[in-house]
C-alpha cells in the first residue's frame, strides 16, 4: 500500500486576529483624524510625540528578531541551564534573572516574543513541564518593565513627561522595580515552579549551544550591548537603537542576506500604536478623560498614589495597558509626578489578569499555541490576577518610600 503525498501548503495569506485587530484600530484613527473627532492640532500634536517611540519600537525590534537568529538568546539559555548544574530552584532564578534583564534592556515584547520560544524549547530539550517557563516569560516580561525608559512604551511616555533622563529615571524607579520583581519570583515559585518541579527537584543538564555562525552571533551581541551602552550614556532612544540595528544589519548583508525580509519589520506593532494613540486621544475629548478623572479622584499622598495604580491596573485590565495609561496621563496635573508614576506601576505591574491588558501577554498566548503549549487557564488567571494586586501595591509602596 502506498502513502498518498501530502497536500500541497496553502499559500494564500491569511490574516492574523492581531492584523484585524491593528487595521480596525489603525482605520479607526485615521477617521477620528478625517472627521474632525480628533481637530487637526491635537492630531499633529499626538503624530509628533509618536514618531520618535515608532522609530524605536521598530528599530528594537528588528534589533531583538536578528538576535535571536543569530543565536544569542539561544546561547545563553543553555549556559543558563548548565550554570544551574540540575538544579531545578538554581534553574528558576537563572530564567527568572534572564527574563529581568531582557525586559529590561531590550523591552517586554521582546521577552514575550523570543524569549518564550527559547524557554519552551528549554523545557522540551529537559523534558520538564513547560508552563512554569512559559509564565515566567510573561509575568516578568509586563512587572521587570518600570526600571529603564527603553523597557516598555509607557515608560518613554512618562519619562518625557516627567522631564528625567535615563539615569534620573532609573533611580526613582529601582526600589519600586525591585519589588515588583522580588514579588513575581515569589508567586513564581510557589505557584507555578514548586509545584511542578521535577523529581528531588534535579534535571540532566544538556550540551553546550553551538551557535551556527560564530561571527554573526558575535556582532549581533555586540550590538545589543552597543545599545545598553547608548541608552546609558543618554543617547536619544530611537538613535541608539538605530545605530545598533545598522550594526546588526551590516553583519547579515555580509554573512546572512536571505535573512532579511521585510516581515522583519513590525508593521501591525506600528499600525496597532498609531490607530490605539489616535482613538484614545479622540475618545478623551468625549468622556474618557472625565470617567478616568473620577477613578483617579483628586487625592494627594499615599492614598492618592495607591488609588492611581489601582485605576491604572484596573483600567489596563479591562481595555489594554498603553490606552490605560493615555487617559490617565491626560487627566493628572504635569507636576504631579509622583501619583503619575503611580499610575504608570499600575499599567505595567497590573496588566496580567486579563489575556488583552497587554500587548506582550497576547504575543505570549500566541507563541504559546504555536509551540503547543497549554498552560491552566484557571490557575493562570488567578495567579496573575494576585501577582496584579499584590505587586502594583509592592510597587507603589516603594514608590512612596522614594518620594
Amino acid at each position: 500500500m502506498t502513502l498518498a503525498a501530502p497536500p500541497e501548503p496553502s499559500t494564500r495569506w491569511r490574516p492574523h486576529p492581531l492584523d484585524v485587530v491593528a487595521g480596525i484600530l489603525a482605520v479607526l484613527g485615521v477617521a477620528c483624524a478625517l472627521s474632525g473627532l480628533l481637530p487637526r492640532a491635537e492630531t499633529a500634536a499626538t503624530l509628533h510625540r509618536i514618531l520618535p517611540l515608532l522609530l524605536f519600537l521598530g528599530t528594537v525590534i528588528v534589533l531583538a528578531e536578528l538576535t535571536a537568529v543569530a543565536g544569542v538568546f539561544d546561547v545563553l539559555a543553555s549556559r543558563l541551564a548548565i550554570a544551574s548544574r540540575g538544579s531545578w530552584m538554581a534553574l528558576f532564578l537563572l530564567c527568572g534573572g534572564l527574563a529581568t534583564v531582557t525586559t529590561l534592556v531590550l523591552n517586554l515584547d521582546t521577552t514575550a516574543v523570543l524569549l518564550t520560544p527559547v524557554l519552551l524549547a528549554l523545557a522540551r530539550t529537559l523534558r520538564v513541564p513547560a508552563a512554569p517557563l512559559a509564565v515566567t516569560t510573561v509575568w516578568l516580561a509586563n512587572t521587570a518593565s518600570l526600571l529603564l525608559p527603553v523597557s516598555n512604551l509607557t515608560n518613554l511616555l512618562a519619562a518625557d513627561r516627567v522631564g528625567l533622563a535615563p539615569l534620573a529615571y532609573a533611580q526613582r524607579m529601582a526600589l519600586p522595580q525591585l519589588a515588583a520583581v522580588v514579588v513575581t519570583m515569589a508567586l513564581l515559585w510557589y505557584g507555578w515552579w514548586r509545584r511542578d518541579r521535577p523529581t528531588e527537584g534535579r534535571f540532566v543538564p544538556p550540551a553546550r549551544h553551538v551557535p551556527a555562525d560564530p561571527v554573526l552571533h558575535r556582532t549581533a551581541l555586540g550590538g545589543c550591548l552597543l545599545f545598553v551602552a547608548g541608552i546609558l550614556a543618554g543617547v536619544e532612544i530611537g538613535l541608539a537603537s538605530s545605530v545598533a540595528l545598522a550594526v546588526v544589519l551590516l553583519g547579515f548583508v555580509v554573512r546572512s542576506r536571505a535573512t532579511l525580509r521585510p516581515g522583519l519589520v513590525p508593521v501591525r506593532l506600528l499600525l496597532f500604536v498609531v490607530g490605539l494613540f489616535l482613538v484614545v486621544q479622540t475618545l478623551g475629548r468625549h468622556g474618557l478623560d472625565d470617567l478616568v478623572g473620577g477613578l483617579l479622584g483628586t487625592d494627594g499622598g499615599a492614598l492618592g498614589a495607591l488609588r492611581a495604580g489601582g485605576t491604572g491596573a484596573l483600567l489596563a485590565n479591562a481595555v489594554n495597558n498603553l490606552p490605560a495609561y493615555l487617559a490617565g496621563e491626560s487627566v493628572l496635573p504635569v507636576p504631579d509626578h509622583t501619583r503619575l508614576l503611580a499610575l504608570l506601576i499600575g499599567t505595567n505591574v497590573g496588566p496580567l489578569a486579563a489575556p488583552w491588558a497587554s500587548l506582550a501577554t497576547l504575543l505570549w498566548f500566541e507563541r504559546c499555541r504555536v509551540a503547543g503549549v497549554s498552560v491552566p487557564v484557571t490557575r493562570f488567571v488567578l495567579t496573575s490576577t494576585l501577582l496584579a494586586v499584590t505587586g502594583t501595591l509592592a510597587a507603589v509602596g516603594a514608590l512612596l518610600l522614594v518620594s
